[in-house]
């Protein structure tokens, strides 16, 4: 792909699934999993606490075509659509720069973020039945260079160019591109995600605090360096076939957030986190699918870290058993 292609005028349509949800109904539930018993959740609370069935509302797929560069963002789409087209128009965003994981949304089917998309990776023809070089229809994973990007060279002026966007699946939708994640904040909660020293302060002989003794050498670092990277965006959940609002598999991302404070050598709670795990929508909820690992935005290999992470829960319960 030539530089002039990369940042080339196209016209795009952006076909995005809308939804206004209906005033809810006192008492009335929605949301969570269709694999889940509304049972009271091992991990303490009410897991359908506050969350009613799937909301009830005006579903509806709009088209939005506009002229963009192919270098901007799939977030650069909107805002224009929003400035411009629609005020209505429904999405959720704050840095712009991929650290903070508020835009999360499904684009061609695939869990990831708006601001990180950009549209020469994303475009395809608006074709039916549209197959790339390999055979395949590439939804459900980028259009990149290295895999069946459009030839944007050779691409006829006349072919339409469509992205598909939806809100994050595996969450309940609250408008447009507006994934509910609070499922997921508070499973990530309910593991306790924060360091459990002893509490016991080294000294000096002159009884000041001996920051020495709290340092760690590079090995313990990176055992959970990167875990401390990830920003709860909720694309592992949304890719999860298993994850659906936390009620039967707590969630990849809880489970890397208890995974960053196993690994840490400072953590004195080891053996209570995977306690915690142990639970019937913890660890053994697992498939080990690995789904959860295509589109990490900060690059955590999620299912290698769960399936280690499985191993440890697994050990903790034979030697627990053999006690």
């Amino acid at each position: 792909m030539t530089n002039a292609a990369v940042d080339r005028m196209l016209t795009v349509t952006l076909r995005v699934s809308r939804f206004t949800p209906k005033p809810e109904r006192p008492g009335r539930r929605r949301g969570g999993s269709p694999f889940g018993s509304r049972s009271k959740s091992p991990f303490g609370a009410d897991a359908g606490a506050g969350r009613t069935n799937r909301a009830r509302g005006k579903r509806w797929t709009q088209d939005y075509t506009l002229d963009v560069h192919a270098s901007d963002s799939v977030l650069d789409c909107l805002l224009a659509i929003k400035r411009e087209q629609d005020p209505s128009l429904a999405f959720r965003y704050s840095c712009g720069h991929g650290m903070c994981g508020s835009d999360a949304v499904a684009i061609n089917g695939t869990p990831t973020l708006l601001c990180t998309a950009k549209v020469r990776d994303w475009v395809r023809p608006d074709t039916p039945g549209f197959v790339g070089d390999d055979g395949f229809r590439p939804t459900g994973e980028p259009v990149d260079a290295d895999a069946h990007a459009l030839d944007l060279d050779a691409l006829d002026p006349d072919t339409t160019l469509v992205i598909e966007l939806a809100a994050l699946p595996g969450f309940p939708t609250q408008r447009d591109l507006i994934a509910d994640i609070d499922p997921m904040l508070d499973q990530i909660r309910k593991l306790e995600p924060y360091l459990k020293a002893a509490g016991e302060l080294q000294v000096t002989d002159e009884g000041k605090i001996n920051a020495f003794e709290y340092l760690q050498n590079p090995e313990q670092l990176a055992r959970y360096e990167l875990l401390s990277n990830c920003i709860a965006c909720g694309v592992c959940e949304g890719s999860c076939p298993v994850y659906a609002g936390g009620d039967a598999f707590i969630g990849p991302a809880a489970m890397i957030a208890a995974s960053r404070f196993i690994n840490d050598s400072r953590d004195n709670a080891t053996a209570s986190r995977l306690t915690a795990l142990m639970e019937p929508d913890g660890a053994r909820a697992c498939q080990s699918v690995r789904a959860c690992s295509m589109h990490c935005p900060k690059g955590i290999d999620v299912g290698e870290e769960l399936w280690q992470t499985i191993q440890k829960v697994d050990a903790a319960r034979v030697s627990s058993e053999a006690e």
